[in-house]
């Protein structure tokens, strides 16, 4: 199972196959979405930020070719046709239009869940580490420039906000006292009022929702703060 959570967006006329496909993907832990307009692929693409597609190719007015290469215009994120064509036409045509791997239906659903995987941790969980970037919902810290980017946005962070980011995101899921980020930002032989550090992480968080990573840094009464 993926240490993340990672949208995807279901590209498929067949309502029925579409919900089944929806169940189980849930189980899986994918964050899914199902594309209900079928005339307008590339606005529901740009409005959902999906990390992958699972499309079809016989879908109404235009097929899963035309809207995989209007995909591909501007954006690289990955592909995976699913249809009962399997001539190899056809997936020489999903390939050659953008596709970046193809599933024939009816499919194991074992299969489909470790293609779905294995393309997700070569994009995201493998670059990621690579590159020296950290994820958490849709924010990436930039290890090496020290910022942080969401969607088209990006913020420049201080020593302090870097610090703070790095410890909570490396820490994900798990409450960090005040204690542990006092001593990560400042030496303990000097003394600094703990109310200086309530004063960072107010000023992180306002910085934070100035480009639109809101609810980012919760507060755990008593204890110390956390990222989901």
């Amino acid at each position: 199972m993926l240490e993340n959570t990672y949208k995807l967006l279901i590209v498929e006329d067949d309502k029925d196959m579409a919900e089944v496909l929806q169940k189980l993907l849930i189980k899986w832990r994918f964050d899914t979405v199902i594309c209900r307009d079928f005339d307008d692929i590339l606005r529901i693409f740009e409005e959902e930020e999906p990390h992958i597609i699972l499309m079809d190719i016989n879908i109404p007015s235009f097929d899963g070719f035309y809207w995989c290469k209007k995909i591909r215009e501007i954006s690289s994120v990955p592909i995976i046709f699913c249809s009962s064509r399997s001539s190899n036409m056809d997936i020489v045509m999903a390939i050659n239009n953008g596709g970046d791997d193809y599933i024939q239906k009816p499919f194991d659903s074992h299969v489909l869940v470790a293609k779905l995987q294995a393309i997700i941790r070569r994009t995201y969980e493998y670059n990621r580490l690579d590159a020296q970037l950290m994820e958490c919902n849709g924010a990436i810290l930039n290890l090496d420039d020290t910022t942080i980017n969401y969607q088209t946005e990006s913020l420049e962070l201080t020593k302090n906000e870097f610090k703070i980011l790095k410890t909570l995101m490396e820490n994900r899921g798990k409450v960090v006292t005040r204690d542990s980020l006092m001593r990560q930002l400042w030496d303990d032989d000097i003394y600094v009022n703990e109310n200086t550090l309530t004063v960072n992480i107010n000023r992180l968080r306002n910085r934070l929702e100035g480009i639109g990573v809101e609810d980012f840094i919760s507060t755990k009464k008593g204890m110390g703060y956390i990222i989901q």
